[in-house]
């Protein structure tokens, strides 16, 4: 999953992006608001991950644009603000959730993958596909309920997939998903991780679809 963090805190913001990277997921960072709109515009993301104290324009500013400009990202507010007001006013304003500061990291992920869930209209905690199963919880993958060990590029590729069956995913998207701003891409990255992944899942999963990308074949 890729995320955009805005914080504006360096010592928050780095210890966020780091358990967030180890935990699976693509972190992009910003520390204002104004440095999010561009970015938005050009990058695709999976959630916003928001703090509420910002130079400049204010989260609650931020979020409130976001919804007039038509933008239906997840919003994933944390702040140390403790205030009923300002909770009903984060998420009248067009937030998603609400976190407040000091927060256990494993309720940080819970609340990311519900997000995530319910922005895909999906109930199931699982990503299934057959008698191939992944939980995002846990990390894990099973291939007729034995486990699949994969690298974490592969996990985030193979969930990427899976999130989208049935619908062609250009190389371009793949890279989205699962690179950042200031990791450099080999030509070939997502050609290898595909390759490995269906050395460890079998080739019925995943096709080709040639000069476009790839696509999730479903299981009947």
């Amino acid at each position: 999953m890729r995320l955009l963090l805005i914080e504006d805190d360096e010592i928050l913001g780095d210890g966020l992006k780091s358990v967030l990277t180890q935990n699976c997921h693509t972190v992009d960072w910003v520390q204002d608001a104004e440095s999010s709109l561009p970015v938005l515009a050009t990058d695709s993301f999976d959630l916003i991950i928001l703090d509420l104290n910002l130079p400049g324009q204010s989260g609650f500013e931020l979020v409130e644009s976001l919804r007039k400009g038509g933008h239906s990202i997840p919003v994933l507010v944390v702040t140390a603000r403790t205030r009923v007001s300002d909770r009903i006013l984060a998420l009248d304003g067009g937030a998603d959730d609400y976190l407040v500061k000091p927060f256990d990291v494993d309720e940080l992920l819970a609340r990311i993958r519900a997000l995530h869930r319910r922005s895909q209209g999906v109930a199931n905690p699982h990503l299934i596909n057959g008698d191939l199963i992944m939980d995002p919880a846990s990390r894990t993958v099973t291939l007729k309920g034995q486990p699949v060990p994969l690298y974490q590029r592969e996990f985030e590729l193979l969930q990427t997939l899976m999130e989208n069956p049935g619908r062609v995913m250009t190389r371009n998207r793949l890279e989205t998903s699962i690179y950042g701003w200031e990791e450099e891409i080999a030509s070939n990255a997502i050609e290898v991780h595909i390759h490995h992944l269906r050395k460890k899942i079998g080739s019925r999963f995943i096709r080709t679809v040639r000069g476009v990308g790839y696509i999730m074949e479903t299981s009947e």
